[in-house]
């Protein structure tokens, strides 16, 4: 590797006679860079080189560690199918390319680290990170283009969406590999590199467009069924009948009803039961049951359901199942199918609907009077 900034202040010397409208394009941000012959500033901000990147960098065989991290990151399979590994392999491109014009000015030492750092990472799983480097050996240039590159990473769609994760990956090393060349005031090649991410950039937006996911499907409403169960286990906490007791499959069932029910026209009524099973006092588990049920009600009216409703608790009666097991947590699993809330609805069109109608109203307007105290837990 060449480390004497001599050569540089050369190439600056014959930058001067180079096109200065290719250079302005370039829109070149360290101003070491635009100095021309002599007059090229020879220091650390110039570039130069120090006792910390010499640590680093000089021990790097540029032509076995080539081979030894692209095997690396082909061992990984999968694994490297995402920004991380996309952006590894254009750093090992970059190196290659620079290799194969007998670069000497440390860059190619510089993206070999860049691969061997992602992969590393990769393997262990530690240390990602998505911020580009500050290489001594490469000057930012076309920071309007940079800012259009990483707008990328900003959008949500971008962790889902492979191929904006490839094109951005190898366009941030590309703009890299582009401030190198006009570092060493090859401006007429950093244009080329610059042309090509420019190319590419609208291609990142299509590919994030490609990514948006669908607009979701409206749900076809489902048939209301002349009956539904809830099973009390899985709608309320053990010994709960309030709202705030209720669980959050038993809310999604519930609210899942009350969609339906606002598409359905043929819902008249609906009569709304809690049974518990037998364990415990007849009378706690009749105002636990009703409770229940008046809090299906209750969740049902709150989400716009407007058809009369009305609710009981009918205790240990109707039993679905009989279980006489010995052990007491058998007992209470066997028991299972009896603790629940039965939801009947009527359909105009129905005889009995008239007399049904006028029992739940007389019902709901004697349960609505009642006042349900609380009981020590025997659900």
């Amino acid at each position: 590797m060449k480390y004497s900034l001599i050569a540089i202040a050369l190439a600056a010397m014959l930058a001067g006679c180079a096109s200065s409208t290719t250079r302005d394009q370039l829109q070149i941000q360290d101003p070491t860079v635009l100095q021309n012959g002599f007059s090229a500033t020879q220091s650390q901000a110039a570039g130069a080189v120090t006792s910390q990147w010499i640590s680093t960098y000089s021990g790097v065989h540029n032509g076995p560690m080539l081979g030894a991290v692209q095997t690396r990151l082909n061992a990984l399979g999968d694994r490297k199918n995402n920004y991380f590994g996309e952006k590894a392999q254009c750093w090992l491109d970059a190196a290659r390319s620079e290799r194969s014009t007998h670069d000497g000015w440390g860059f190619v030492e510089e993206a070999l680290v860049e691969a061997n750092r992602l992969t590393t990472a990769l393997e262990t799983g530690q240390g990602l990170s998505v911020d580009n480097p500050e290489l001594r050996t490469a000057a930012v240039i076309r920071p309007d283009l940079w800012k259009q590159v990483l707008a990328a990473k900003t959008s949500p769609l971008f962790a889902q969406c492979l191929e904006a994760q490839r094109l951005t990956a190898c366009s941030e090393v590309e703009l890299i590999h582009a401030g190198h060349e006009s570092w060493i005031r090859d401006f007429d090649e950093s244009q080329r590199l610059v042309d090509g991410v420019q190319k590419g950039v609208p291609g990142i937006g299509a590919a994030l467009e490609a990514c948006t996911p669908p607009a979701a499907a409206t749900p076809v409403p489902l048939p209301i069924p002349q009956k539904m169960t809830l099973q009390a286990d899985a709608t309320f906490r053990f010994d709960r009948g309030d709202l705030a007791g209720m669980l959050p499959q038993g809310k999604a069932k519930l609210s899942q009803l009350i969609r339906d029910l606002k598409s359905a026209d043929d819902v008249t009524g609906i009569r709304i039961e809690g049974y518990t099973d037998r364990l415990g006092s007849d009378s706690y588990n009749r105002q636990l049951s009703t409770k229940r049920a008046e809090t299906v009600k209750r969740y049902l009216q709150s989400g716009g359901v407007q058809v009369p409703m009305s609710a009981k608790g009918l205790g240990k009666d109707d039993p679905v199942v009989q279980c006489n097991n010995r052990n007491h947590q058998a007992l209470i699993d066997c028991l299972e199918p009896n603790r629940r809330v039965e939801l009947d609805f009527m359909r105009s069109g129905s005889h009995s609907q008239q007399p049904q109608m006028q029992q739940m109203q007389s019902h709901a307007s004697q349960i609505q009077q009642q006042e349900i105290p609380q009981q020590e837990p025997q659900d």
